[in-house]
């Protein structure tokens, strides 16, 4: 078997994931792209190892390693894109850059509401403040 097949199939993979990252805006194409990405270093460790006929198997090794490193990431990727969306809602990664900028500047329209005394509540009752009262509190705020 000749080595530029399998090469040029991960290079065009490779191509195609990171088109994906820099053109997506949603975040679980974004993370797909990634996959794609990292698939296209496993098809390439695989076929240079056949190539080379290693007797230790290493890009095989390689390519078992960064499948659970893969499954690891998407898992805690989706995790925070879902918490994100709850949170946002939008999974949008331009929309959520611009967020983030008006948010730090304290301009932003959070969940965070100023009492008298200037700290933040975040609507938990503090302290020993029941939860009928903190939300009479926030009414008012």
């Amino acid at each position: 078997m000749h080595l530029a097949y399998p090469a040029v199939l991960a290079v065009l993979l490779f191509c195609v994931g990171l088109y994906g990252v820099l053109a997506r805006r949603n975040a679980i194409l974004v993370l797909m792209s990634v996959e794609l990405m990292l698939n296209a270093v496993n098809l390439n460790l695989v076929a240079f190892d056949v190539w080379l006929r290693d007797t230790l198997r290493a890009g095989q090794s390689f390519t078992l390693f960064i499948i659970a490193v893969a499954a690891a990431e998407i898992g805690i990727g989706l995790a925070i894109v879902l918490m994100v969306y709850r949170n946002r809602g939008t999974s949008a990664v331009d929309r959520l850059r611009d967020l983030a900028d008006t948010d730090a500047g304290g301009g932003g329209t959070g969940d965070a509401t100023k009492d008298s005394a200037g700290d933040t509540a975040q609507g938990a009752p503090a302290g020993g403040e029941s939860g009928a009262a903190s939300k009479k509190a926030e009414a008012t705020a």
